[in-house]
């Protein structure tokens, strides 16, 4: 055969072979081991869905460790600033050493309940006389231009405010029958609580008192609050005319609003009602405005809160926080508002007065005595809405 013969003879060979492999591959056992009659490409297909799952549950898992890293710090974060602003708070309050009274008092109240005399000052100079950096008391300069009892039962699902007239005619410790205003100008609180305690023969366990200024802050850092008045009436010594309706107060206008004492139809009890409604405001803002869920508002009225209190010594931070858990629940209309029974004014020698209801008075302080003060409630009366005032 001729040499090109041959070369086409073995072109011709290399592709039959070439169409014979393709056509006829080998079998199952010469391919790396695979099974017999498996499909090429398959199994290969699953080692890879295979991977791709592990690597999602890894990243699933990477993302949940990551999420409850994130979680504990923001917890820890967020323990450490109210850490951190508690004892802001805390240092903010002015400690009045001396201030409960020695010798004789009432016996201890009902296991559970506290009672607290809640004063505000009637300084009229700029600075603060009570909380940080005041002087709460200078003899003969300053009288308790408010003055309520705070009842507070061992359930702590309500809270009892009970005005009493400062120009109450009661007899003090040592000075006879006088205003009861004048006991803080005679002996500052030591004094104001033994007459309190002797008017009602309740224990007082505790003391606050605020300047006026302490309530400006207060009402600015809520934002002001809101007063319902029932007439429009002049004020002839502020130059200001309340209209009738609701009225929105911030800081400067609250001042006036509580301080007026002259051409109200009522003299000092319409007085008294504008306190109680005031304050009623401030505690609805402070619990239910959204103050509470709200930090920066929270943050705000605290600091202004604690900055223009002053309290007795046995008042520690434990015993606010414990305080402020125990009555997390209360709210605006749990608050009952109620004024010392009277008979109305009086004159004694060139002084205006207000006698007390002996009888009608007594069967009060006994129900703060004896924690039956929503019995008494329901008997005698009170209101959580304090309404309209002149």
């Amino acid at each position: 055969m001729k040499p090109v013969e041959r070369e086409k003879t073995a072109c011709k060979l290399r592709a039959m072979s070439t169409r014979s492999s393709q056509e006829f591959p080998a079998d199952a056992d010469s391919q790396d081991g695979a099974s017999p009659g498996a499909v090429p490409g398959r199994e290969g297909e699953a080692e890879e869905t295979s991977a791709a799952k592990a690597r999602r549950k890894r990243r699933r898992r990477t993302l949940l460790l990551s999420a409850l890293a994130l979680l504990l710090i923001v917890v820890l974060g967020a323990g450490a600033l109210v850490w951190q602003r508690q004892a802001s708070y805390n240092g903010n309050i002015d400690r009045l050493p001396g201030t409960m009274p020695t010798g004789r008092r009432p016996g201890p109240n009902v296991v559970g309940t506290e009672n607290w005399l809640l004063v505000g000052s009637d300084s009229r100079v700029q600075a603060n006389t009570t909380g940080e950096g005041g002087q709460l008391w200078r003899p003969g300069q300053q009288r308790s231009d408010t003055l309520m009892l705070l009842h507070l039962p061992a359930k702590r699902d309500k809270a009892y405010i009970i005005s009493i007239p400062r120009d109450s005619w009661v007899e003090i410790p040592g000075y006879g029958y006088q205003k009861i205003n004048a006991a803080f100008s005679y002996g500052g609180p030591p004094l104001l609580i033994q007459t309190v305690e002797a008017l009602t023969n309740v224990r007082i366990d505790h003391f606050g008192a605020i300047d006026f200024n302490g309530f400006k802050a207060m009402t600015d850092a809520l934002g002001g609050v809101d007063v319902h008045i029932d007439k429009t009436v002049h004020d002839p010594m502020n130059h200001v005319t309340w209209q009738a309706g609701k009225q929105h107060l911030d800081g400067e206008k609250a001042l006036l609003f509580v301080r007026q004492r002259y051409n109200l139809p009522n003299g000092d009890f319409d007085r008294i009602k504008r306190q109680q409604a005031f304050l009623k405001a401030i505690i609805q803002k402070a619990a239910e405005g959204g103050t509470v869920t709200n930090p920066i508002k929270l943050d705000r009225f605290l600091s202004a809160f604690t900055k223009s209190i002053s309290v007795d010594e046995g008042v520690s931070a434990g015993h606010l926080r414990s305080l402020a858990l125990s009555m997390r629940n209360v709210r605006g209309s749990d608050i009952k508002f109620l004024t010392v029974p009277n008979k109305g004014p009086a004159a004694r020698g060139r002084q205006s007065v207000v006698l007390l209801d002996e009888e009608k008075a007594g069967r009060l302080f006994e129900a703060v005595r004896s924690a039956t003060m929503a019995e008494y409630i329901a008997e005698y009366g009170g209101t959580n809405s304090v309404g309209k005032v002149s």
